[in-house]
């Protein structure tokens, strides 16, 4: 695996009109916390990016829609080479915003539907119309020309939605639909405990997105579940074979090899459920970060993983999942107790 930086993730803001039970963020905020990354230091951030890598930058939150600038930062990035996404909880998006999120050269949004209908998932995004609000936001996006995208994440709770969003995200003209599997970690910690997939749950979902995810004519991706990775190795290409130009796919653990995280406030961790700091980019370029941090570059060296991932013969193409490692253990290089086997 080649340890290239690929998608850089940023939290614009910590501020969000939702209270989603999995949010990676331990409180709840209407409004911006204090000490997030003002314009002009966002604008350093992306240009110092820009000068040495071309990775695609996820603008995300909280809800990026409540930062005032975020069209502007979103300008700024794709002037200067950046791809630019935008992730949202689609309850914000007016026809105006989707127009200049176009205009912006923002390529894709993805709005979040964490199941096929009102009642899953307002339960999880804790807040009533929820649902309606967000399909209304993905197809204003659609409308104005952006490249749509559906994340859910899956839980005990939601996973018999799946098939649902599926197809709800193909009804809707979506491209794509990526799977977030339950990461314990801000308030996704209580929500696990109850929530979490177990052994057997994880595997019979890698068997259905395995034989049936690529079906739907969409984009398909499995991501916080590296194990997928294994599974589908062992079982050879997803199928059946879509007829419509359908996909599925997952990959190991990437925090840290090509993925990076950038808080609200600068602080760099290998991915937004990994807590961890690298550094800050307050303190040094993200390039600098990238290239020298000892948690960055110890995450690129399997040998360093605990048993069992340490051991296993997939280790360079799963590696396990170190923030359910960090999780579980407080050893983010630790094996990952939960893995689910092929």
């Amino acid at each position: 695996m080649e340890d290239r930086l690929r998608v850089l993730f940023w939290e614009t803001t910590a501020a969000c009109n939702l209270a989603c039970r999995h949010c990676r963020r331990g409180e709840a905020r209407l409004s911006a916390a204090p000490g997030e990354l003002s314009t002009a230091e966002a604008r350093a951030l992306i240009g110092e990016v820009a000068s040495w890598a071309r990775p695609l930058l996820v603008l995300s939150g909280g809800e990026p829609l409540t930062r005032p600038d975020i069209v502007e930062l979103a300008a700024f990035a794709s002037a200067r080479g950046l791809p630019v996404a935008l992730a949202t909880n689609g309850t914000m998006v007016e026809p105006g915003v989707a127009a200049a999120l176009k205009k912006a050269g923002v390529r894709r949004a993805s709005v979040s539907l964490d199941g096929a209908g009102a009642e899953t998932h307002d339960r999880v995004r804790g807040v009533e119309g929820a649902f309606e609000a967000a399909l209304r936001g993905l197809r204003t996006l659609k409308a104005a020309g952006l490249g749509t995208q559906v994340n859910m994440t899956v839980c005990r709770g939601n996973r018999a939605d799946i098939p649902g969003v599926f197809r709800l995200a193909a009804h809707e003209g979506a491209d794509a639909v990526h799977l977030f599997v339950l990461v314990p970690v801000g308030c996704g910690l209580e929500l696990a405990r109850d929530e979490a997939l177990g052994r057997g749950e994880g595997h019979e979902l890698f068997s259905w997105f395995h034989a049936r995810a690529g079906s739907y004519g969409l984009e398909a991706r499995l991501t916080c579940a590296p194990q997928y990775a294994r599974f589908a190795a062992e079982r050879g290409p997803a199928g059946p074979p879509s007829t419509t130009g359908g996909s599925a796919a997952g990959s190991g653990c990437l925090c840290g090899r090509s993925v990076v995280f950038v808080s609200h406030t600068g602080e760099i961790f290998p991915c937004g459920y990994l807590p961890v700091s690298a550094g800050s980019v307050r303190l040094a370029g993200l390039g600098e970060i990238w290239d020298k941090s000892t948690v960055l570059r110890s995450l690129r060296d399997p040998s360093r993983l605990g048993a069992p991932c340490k051991a296993c013969a997939y280790r360079e193409i799963c590696g396990g999942c170190r923030a359910r490692a960090y999780a579980g253990s407080g050893e983010m290089l630790a094996g990952e107790a939960g893995c689910t086997p092929g």
